[in-house]
């Protein structure tokens, strides 16, 4: 079953390559949809795949890479939109 999560990522997570950890993250997860900036300074994500995959995938949110600090998660469910792959928006 394919779900979509929206994710609105907190903490310490801007300028330190989190969007491009989170792309190559999602890929290797096999899960679709996007990461961008926010003006607060938060990081917010669409990704759909298969349930498993977007709950690893999110797992991995919490975590980031090494030079992210993770405070919070927003994890809510979203509309399936069909993304052809993951991408970083500006």
């Amino acid at each position: 079953m394919i779900i979509h999560k929206n994710i609105t990522v907190y903490g310490m997570v801007q300028g330190v390559g989190f969007r491009f950890s989170a792309r190559n993250a999602a890929r290797s997860f096999a899960v679709k949809g996007f990461v961008k900036n926010l003006a607060d300074g938060s990081v917010y994500i669409e990704a759909e795949g298969p349930e498993s995959n977007v709950n690893q995938y999110i797992d991995w949110c919490w975590h980031g890479p090494s030079h992210s600090a993770v405070h919070n998660l927003e994890v809510t469910d979203g509309e399936i939109k069909f993304f052809d792959a993951f991408d970083i928006r500006f």
